[in-house]
């Protein structure tokens, strides 16, 4: 396929708004679920691969009410002829990629596994697209964290990468290679560069799942104490399950490209602690610690995001933001009693435990 010839081969936008065949690559996780259910409310028959079919936990799916709904085929990423199996069995008219490695912080553990995952692993995605000529659509979920330090700058797709830890730097080349595909070879790939997305499906890994976790525990007694490494890191977050429609609308555009999606609105760590314990009526600075264990090797002290890209160019904007995003999540860990649940709301990331 020759680098012009994807506005013929892939002029299928009209078939793709009546629904078409999704394959979600990491659907088990908190976008694959909200992923799913959006799609398949658009009336898409949704595919999703996991590297175990058999065992893969679809928690997520059952909690948003999609967990029949979907095939749940066996794949790794790492493994390219695994790859080109599925996509042969599958052929898809849009592929989502959100697998890969997700915590900053365990990234610093496992560097190698981190970069294979997600760089080999969107490597191989993509050869194998361009192996069996698929006339197929693909979104390929970079991160914030690929910015690096760049100060109290609102971070645009213009602003150069300077990652600061493996998974930033694996994000990074999974980025490029997903640029270089669509531009030396013709595929139809889209990159959205996603700041923190928040929701109850969380696990408490990250950050703001343990915090409101934690603070229903207190309040219910069964715990004293919120423990936190540095709450002074500024970051933008928003609300998941609206960040999933930013991905899908990428895809309907006539021609690709990449988008930030954030809610261009950056707030403290601190200040996400206090919104979570002002809902249950708890005064943070009684029963929050710092603990120096949690603390990274290098982290960023701000991230700032300039979405108007999105918002131009799509009709994307983020409605739900700080404090209620942990409002949100407050109210939700209440009604499960700890195990992930979905909230009530419908509207249409990545700070992970510290």
């Amino acid at each position: 396929m020759t680098p012009t010839a994807w506005p013929v081969a892939l002029t299928c936008a009209a078939a793709m708004n009546r629904g078409g065949k999704a394959l979600i690559i990491g659907i088990s996780g908190q976008d694959g679920a909200y992923l799913a259910r959006f799609l398949l409310d658009k009336g898409y028959e949704v595919v999703g691969t996991s590297r175990d079919a058999r065992t893969v936990s679809l928690a997520n799916l059952d909690a948003v009410g999609v967990g029949r709904k979907v095939r749940v085929e066996s794949m790794a990423l790492t493994d390219f002829p695994c790859v080109v199996d599925v996509l042969r069995k599958v052929r898809p008219d849009e592929i989502y990629n959100l697998a890969g490695q997700s915590s900053v912080g365990l990234s610093f553990e496992l560097p190698l596994e981190t970069f294979a995952g997600i760089a080999l692993g969107s490597s191989n995605l993509l050869e194998a697209i361009r192996f069996l000529r698929l006339p197929v659509k693909l979104f390929n979920a970079s991160s914030s964290e690929c910015f690096g330090d760049i100060g109290d700058q609102p971070a645009s797709e213009a602003t150069p990468f300077q990652p600061r830890s493996p998974y930033a730097s694996a994000k990074a080349a999974a980025f490029w290679q997903t640029a270089n595909y669509r531009a030396a070879y013709g595929l139809f790939a889209c990159s959205g560069i996603l700041f923190n997305h928040e929701s109850p499906l969380r696990s408490d890994r990250f950050v703001t799942r343990k915090i409101v976790k934690t603070v229903v525990e207190i309040a219910a007694g069964r715990a004293s104490r919120l423990s936190l490494g540095n709450i002074d890191i500024r970051r933008d977050w928003g609300w998941a399950p609206e960040f999933v429609e930013g991905m899908w609308l990428m895809l309907q555009q006539d021609a690709p490209d990449d988008y930030i999606l954030a809610t261009g609105k950056s707030v403290a760590l601190r200040e996400f602690v206090e919104h979570a314990f002002a809902a249950l009526g708890l005064d943070w600075r009684q029963y929050t610690v710092s603990d120096p264990a949690l603390l990274r090797p290098t982290d960023l002290p701000v991230s700032r995001a300039d979405a108007a890209k999105a918002e131009r160019r799509l009709g994307w904007k983020a409605k739900v933001v700080m404090p209620e995003v942990a409002a949100l999540m407050v109210e939700a860990e209440l009604r499960s009693g700890g195990a992930p649940a979905v909230t009530t709301v419908t509207t249409c990331g990545e700070a992970e435990r510290r």
